[in-house]
């Protein structure tokens, strides 16, 4: 019996993979079909060609008058929510609310465009300062609520990125210089705005540069671990917390993982840094159960790391320095890295068991698992990928593919973690399938060792929907034995 229903659930994965590729197509075929429509429907919209003609026009102006002109890239923030709680049709009136106060505001010497999803181009002949006054103000005026369904209203932010010509590059950079500040503010949260500034696009001197100062980060101290915990899905407990790993440049900022972690990769720096990670991360498990605060820590082991001989070596080393217990350590390894199907590779996997570390198989869902290659593997659970749970509100599909994989888990005795959880909706779908633990925005983003442990501290003065439990869960009477 246990055999057909590993079978059964292995061809409701398969199926349920095929039907949300298929769905995802639909549906992105769907939204610019209503990309084109909306844009057509809100009156002095430039779209599709004209909005090229039209900035190649206003830097023309520029270059005969010497002037400026200021690019915002609006971006709405978060409107998945809306999508899941009141359907794409409210969405999408939202959005024409949304564009009508963008024209407002523009001015009669200003261009409004609709790129497509939900993000505006606003083209205005102005100086920075003028325009910074603008993204404010935007911000302001798209924060203010907007009625839905006629039963409530719902509030939106939006991320704002702006580029100047001729400051700011030539004409077919400026676009891209206004994405890649309205991303950064994204990354920060959303709510705000962000003027472009050439450090953040990164040529090839510039990461020769970023690799040489990589190199030094460990050593000068300015790499840092920030923790998202994980909650139990039904009582909302906290279970655990995942470290995450950020690098604070002395004259760049904050740098994003997703530039240094793959340049790390490329130029054998990441095993160094894996390492890092290890003594850190158990150091602090080690501080928070001084304090009385007992949770699971996790982190993360890169596919370089798997193939290191001395892994689990490491591993033990760090958690025998500071006395904790190999359970109450989780190594997360992705779907594509857990299914390498290498000598070294699955020796890490075995002595990771007979180390008694809680082993995590991370992204799963969007690589190609073997069902027997799954049930050989020592993982104590799986990590549904973010991509599924992000439109369960409003694909069958991907419903159909969470509950398969829940269902494979538990036959396979794992615990199931659903990750990028941002709306109550998700979660409600996620208990209702049986998932077992949750992570994302919804519960906690990303924050400081310190921060957590006071967040875990006054969890009675947490204001809902944050009212995660952390007494409970976290400071339990134990055995003083217990690590």
């Amino acid at each position: 019996m246990p055999a057909l229903l590993l079978v059964m659930a292995g061809l409701a994965l398969a199926l349920g993979v095929l039907l949300w590729q298929r769905g995802l197509l639909l549906r992105s075929l769907a939204r610019q079909r209503g990309a084109r429509t909306g844009a057509a429907a809100v009156r002095g919209l430039l779209a599709g060609d004209r909005v090229a003609q039209a900035l190649d026009a206003a830097v023309d102006r520029c270059d005969r008058e010497a002037g400026t002109l200021c690019l915002l890239l609006i971006n709405l923030d978060h409107l998945q929510a809306v999508n899941d709680g009141y359907g794409h049709l409210q969405a999408d009136l939202l959005i024409a609310e949304a564009a009508g106060r963008l024209q407002q505001l523009a001015g009669p010497d200003a261009q409004l465009a609709r790129l497509g999803g939900v993000e505006f181009l606003l083209m205005v002949h102005t100086d920075l300062a003028d325009a910074c006054d603008l993204a404010d103000t935007v911000c302001q005026a798209l924060a203010r609520p907007y009625p839905v369904a006629g039963r409530a209203d719902v509030t939106l932010s939006c991320s704002i990125g702006l580029a100047a010509y001729p400051a700011h590059g030539a004409r077919p950079r400026l676009v891209g210089h206004a994405a890649v500040a309205m991303r950064q503010v994204q990354h920060a949260g959303g709510g705000d705005y962000m003027v472009f500034d050439p450090k953040m696009a990164v040529d090839q001197r510039e990461q020769a540069e970023l690799l040489a100062d990589l190199r030094q980060a460990v050593v000068r101290g300015q790499l840092e671990l920030v923790y998202q915990p994980k909650v139990d899905a039904r009582s909302l407990q906290i279970t655990a917390a995942e470290a995450l790993l950020r690098w604070h440049h002395p004259k760049r900022g904050m740098v994003s993982p997703a530039l240094f972690i793959p340049l790390a990769e490329r130029h054998g720096l990441i095993g160094a840094i894996g390492n890092w990670v290890i003594d850190d991360a158990t150091r602090q498990a080690a501080a928070w159960r001084a304090l009385g605060l007992r949770m699971r820590v996790a982190i993360n082991i890169s596919a370089y790391q798997m193939r290191q001989d001395d892994l689990v070596d490491r591993l033990e080393a760090a958690l025998a320095r500071h006395n904790l217990q190999p359970g109450r350590f989780t190594c997360e390894i992705t779907e594509s890295v857990a299914m390498e199907d290498t000598q070294v590779t699955q020796r890490s996997f075995e002595r990771l068991r007979r180390a008694g570390l809680h082993v995590s198989i991370d992204d799963f869902g969007v690589g190609q698992a073997s069902l027997s290659y799954l049930r050989r593997l020592p993982a104590a659970e799986l990590k549904i990928d973010a991509s599924f749970v992000q439109d369960l509100g409003t694909s069958d599909d991907a419903r159909a593919i969470v509950d398969a994989v829940v269902k494979l888990a538990h036959a396979l005795g794992l615990r199931v973690v659903a990750e990028g959880v941002e709306t109550a909706r998700q979660r409600d779908l996620l208990v209702q399938l049986g998932c077992d633990e949750l992570q994302g925005f919804l519960f906690a983003k990303p924050m400081h060792a310190a921060q957590l442990a006071v967040w875990a501290q006054l969890a009675d003065e947490r204001p809902p929907p944050q009212a995660v439990d952390f007494r409970d869960s976290l400071f339990l009477d134990t055995q003083p034995a217990e690590a």
